[in-house]
């Protein structure tokens, strides 16, 4: 999987990709979550996530309250050591990663905490949503981070002309 060629492909095709998205919650079609569905599907059915894991090297999710409660107990650590050992405040005032890549990702790109992983790496990159036109900006950022955000943009354009 070439990311760097995605990458160009994803920003030479943002003034597009966004004129779309915007067209789209202007005027969605009435059966557009059906639509986000089925592309969802067909994009995943081809792409693997394993052979990427591009958003755990170079994003790091947001991690609510329940994430941490949950992931600390897996791990068997006190919530506040786990927030000191590998969260720290952004500008946002969210929790987040100290560091990139991702400290749970292991070498051979697989989540060492996938049954306990934040909400964030759950629902990335966030292509099988309804009302999928209040996410524009965050799929615009996606689809330059994630192959299979920037190949569901692609198709979702073929589909609704």
């Amino acid at each position: 999987m070439d990311l760097d060629l995605y990458k160009k492909q994803a920003l030479q095709k943002q003034k597009e990709h966004k004129k779309f998205l915007e067209g789209l919650k202007k005027k969605p079609p009435k059966n557009l979550d059906y639509i986000v569905e089925e592309t969802h599907e067909e994009v995943f059915e081809k792409i693997d996530c394993l052979q990427c894991a591009n958003c755990c090297k170079t994003t790091g999710p947001l991690y609510t309250e329940k994430d941490i409660e949950r992931i600390s107990k897996h791990l068997r650590m006190k919530q506040a050591d786990f927030e000191s050992k590998f969260l720290r405040v952004d500008e946002d005032n969210d929790k987040v990663l100290q560091n990139l890549p991702c400290h749970f990702l292991n070498d051979d790109n697989t989540c060492s905490i996938y049954e306990v992983r934040p909400k964030a790496c759950r629902e990335y990159p966030h292509t099988d949503r309804k009302k999928i036109y209040q996410i524009n900006n965050l799929m615009i950022q996606n689809t330059v981070i994630c192959p299979a955000a920037f190949e569901f943009v692609e198709k979702m354009m073929i589909k609704i002309k």
